[in-house]
């Protein structure tokens, strides 16, 4: 069945940057410092179906949980959402949409 699926994978996906993407332009299984251009192109080559989110996150030690907040960030901020020193702003904006902040006084039904 993996070989299957792995025969059924397309060659080539269009990139984040809009270019031709295909498995020998991801970044090197050695790549240590991700910058916003490699993340990109590793979460655009699992969503076109290049390489599994199995696969890249063996190839590029990532955990799933890791791959999966570059790609929510993609999601809802675009590529600068990719930026490492955007992380705290981004995270504040996302919980103050996602929660309420009880007030003393509020808890337990109190208004």
């Amino acid at each position: 069945m993996t070989e299957q699926r792995k025969m059924q994978r397309p060659s080539l996906i269009i990139g984040p940057d809009g270019q031709p993407l295909t498995l020998s332009d991801l970044p090197s299984p050695k790549t240590r410092r991700w910058v916003i251009s490699r993340k990109a192109k590793v979460v655009a080559a699992v969503r076109g179906g290049l390489i599994s989110l199995e696969d890249a996150c063996d190839r590029y030690s990532l955990s799933v949980e890791e791959f999966l907040t570059w790609q929510r960030n993609i999601e809802r901020h675009g590529l600068p959402g990719l930026r490492v020193t955007r992380i705290q702003e981004y995270r504040t904006a996302d919980t103050s949409a996602s929660y309420r902040v009880v007030t003393p006084g509020e808890e337990g039904g109190e208004r």
